[in-house]
């Protein structure tokens, strides 16, 4: 779906009013930003409450892997574009939870053994 041209503080606004990016970035070209988001579920909801969830928008096929630390991980990036702006979005689920703290799993312990 192709928008109306925006300047590129009226993009980040909108992003910002639709759903709650980690990261804007401009690119080196002007023309285009990068867009994280915390998970894949934000990204997939920032892309429908945007009205950029049809068929014309290019979205990354869903790939997995491990990340330095191996830790798994599912990836999905889209590229819609949003008010003459190329839109380079990405987002990534850890498939393992993450592990607790040292003080965090001795509070739970405490908990648990006082029942």
């Amino acid at each position: 779906m192709t928008t109306p041209a925006k300047n590129r503080r009226a993009v980040m606004a909108e992003l910002l009013l639709l759903a709650n990016p980690t990261a804007i970035r401009v690119r080196s070209d002007g023309t285009s930003l990068d867009v994280d988001f915390d998970s894949i579920a934000e990204l997939r909801s920032w892309l429908h409450l945007a009205g950029l969830d049809g068929p014309d928008v290019l979205v990354g096929k869903e790939h997995q892997g491990t990340d330095s630390d191996d830790r798994p991980y599912r990836a999905v990036s889209a590229y819609p574009t949003l008010y003459g702006w190329k839109v380079y979005a990405h987002a990534t689920d850890y498939t393992d939870p993450a592990p607790l703290d040292s003080a965090t799993t001795d509070r739970l312990a405490a908990l648990a053994v006082s029942g």
